[in-house]
């Protein structure tokens, strides 16, 4: 199972924009998108593209106590380096300073930027919505 840290309330957002666009929305991770700017968003996907912007990814962010909304179909495709907790979840890096470290000595930092870990790193990736493993 991966362990997520979410910025928003994912199941409101989803029920939202669900009920909204008519289609199913669901969340797939947070993520920034590198360059170390540590800001990440919430990113949600819909099988549909939008009617309006054509984007089937869309994050929500929250940025000096406003809220963003932003096209994120360049998540698909992201590679994520993963570590396993003390609890047997995977859990990944969100952002570039987002340091995890974890009782069973293993530990993840880097965001999309990089991989710095310890312990066996599995490799995953976001596919049509899901994160895939792909090592």
């Amino acid at each position: 199972m991966i362990k997520h840290d979410p910025i928003t309330n994912t199941d409101v957002i989803c029920e939202h924009y669900s009920k909204k666009d008519g289609v199913p929305v669901k969340y797939v991770c947070t993520t920034d998108f590198g360059g170390s700017y540590d800001d990440p968003a919430d990113i949600f996907y819909r099988d549909t593209p939008h009617p309006e912007f054509g984007n089937r990814y869309f994050g929500i962010r929250v940025y000096f106590a406003e809220i963003y909304i932003s096209n994120a179909d360049d998540v698909d495709g992201l590679t994520f380096g993963m570590v396993e907790d003390d609890d047997g979840n995977m859990q990944y890096s969100q952002y570039h300073h987002d340091f995890k470290m974890f009782k069973n000595g293993n530990m993840i930092d880097g965001g999309r930027d990089y991989i710095r870990s310890s312990g066996k790193v599995y490799i995953y990736m976001v596919k049509d919505g899901e994160i895939v493993n792909v090592s």
